[in-house]
């Protein structure tokens, strides 16, 4: 296969691309930083290959955010809570209720990790020319039940809506010291980071809750983020569409997946693939797993097909992270069609 492949777009077309500037060559390739090849075992060198042969347009570099209980060799306080896991080794992680008690909440955020830890910041993402984009996991709901597990923060919106603000608002200012950081010491063009608040059938909560909760932070980080010359990136799994509008309203640049079977494709691009860049998410429920090779292609065509436009607004990524049962055919024919087929329809527009 011609090397000529892997040669990935600028960091000014892509650019062009997320801001509706207009298109470029090919429609932008983000896909690996969706495929773990450790999973596949002995069979990882073949798929390190067909990655290697085609392009990866966005350089992917994650935070190291801190963990729940677990501090570092170097900083033991780099951590979400200042006690020990009391929990046994093989809880599930949304049952975990690390903070069992609001009545802790002032100590913990007394001792809430320290955004200035010099390891906050990973090492080793030289300057290659290609757009790059900070990456952390967990931004406000994700991160509430992960410290109170799911039932107890689902319930907390009604009956404990000033200490969910506060932990917020505790979390709000570390995002934005370590946005800085970012900016200022591995200079990032974004950051995306995520919180699943959607269901396969519909939003995970009504749009006043959204309103009161999250949109207030989220459009604080938006804009903290553009202030620094940088894109604001949300990943948001499930049926999300009640709160793209606002979404859009705080400046959200680039949205992931449009998680294929939750909603309607043709209607998003339809009422806001204008006003903001689609990062569309590849399914990987059903056709990467099940499909066939020229499955995989229809739906990249597809997919381009939808949400292209003369503008860009567009990006192609998994829609979360393939697993061990992803066919090394069908990798290669999803990364093959989007080069070929991402590089015709620019062209024909």
């Amino acid at each position: 296969m011609d090397r000529e492949f892997a040669s990935p777009l600028s960091r000014e077309e892509v650019k062009r691309v997320i801001e509706g500037r207009g298109a470029a060559k090919r429609i932008p390739m983000a896909v690996h930083q969706w495929i773990d090849t450790t999973r596949f075992g002995g069979r990882k060198p073949l798929y390190d290959a067909v990655l290697a042969r085609y392009p990866n347009d966005v350089l992917t570099i994650p935070f190291d955010i801190p963990e729940v209980f677990e501090g570092r060799a170097d900083d033991m306080s780099y951590r979400w809570l200042n006690y020990d896991n009391p929990f046994p080794e093989n809880t599930p992680l949304d049952a975990i209720s690390a903070i069992d008690d609001w009545g802790k909440l002032d100590a913990i955020l007394a001792d809430f990790p320290d955004p200035n830890y010099p390891g906050l910041i990973p090492n080793g993402y030289a300057e290659d020319g290609r757009y790059r984009l900070g990456l952390w996991w967990y931004l406000l709901f994700e991160r509430h039940w992960s410290l109170r597990g799911m039932e107890n923060a689902l319930c907390d919106y009604y009956e404990n809506p000033d200490e969910v603000h506060r932990l917020y608002r505790a979390l709000t200012d570390f995002y934005k010291a370590m946005i800085l950081r970012g900016r200022r010491e591995l200079g990032l063009d974004a950051v995306m980071t995520s919180d699943d608040i959607g269901t396969q059938t519909s939003a995970f909560f009504s749009l006043d809750i959204f309103r009161e909760f999250f949109k207030p932070y989220y459009k604080e980080l938006s804009e903290f983020t553009h202030s620094l010359g940088m894109h604001f990136w949300l990943h948001a799994c499930g049926n999300i569409q009640l709160f793209i509008p606002d979404l859009i309203e705080i400046g959200l640049d680039v949205l992931h997946p449009i998680q294929k079977y939750t909603m309607d494709e043709r209607e998003i691009a339809e009422k806001f693939g204008d006003r903001l860049c689609i990062w569309a998410g590849m399914d990987v429920q059903r056709t990467i797993p099940y499909g066939t090779p020229e499955d995989v292609r229809r739906e990249v065509r597809f997919l381009f097909d939808t949400y292209s436009r003369p503008d860009g607004r567009l990006i192609l990524a998994a829609g979360n992270n393939m697993t061990a049962d992803t066919p090394l055919d069908s990798l290669e024919a999803l990364l093959d069609e989007a080069y070929h087929y991402g590089t015709k329809i620019c062209q024909e527009k």
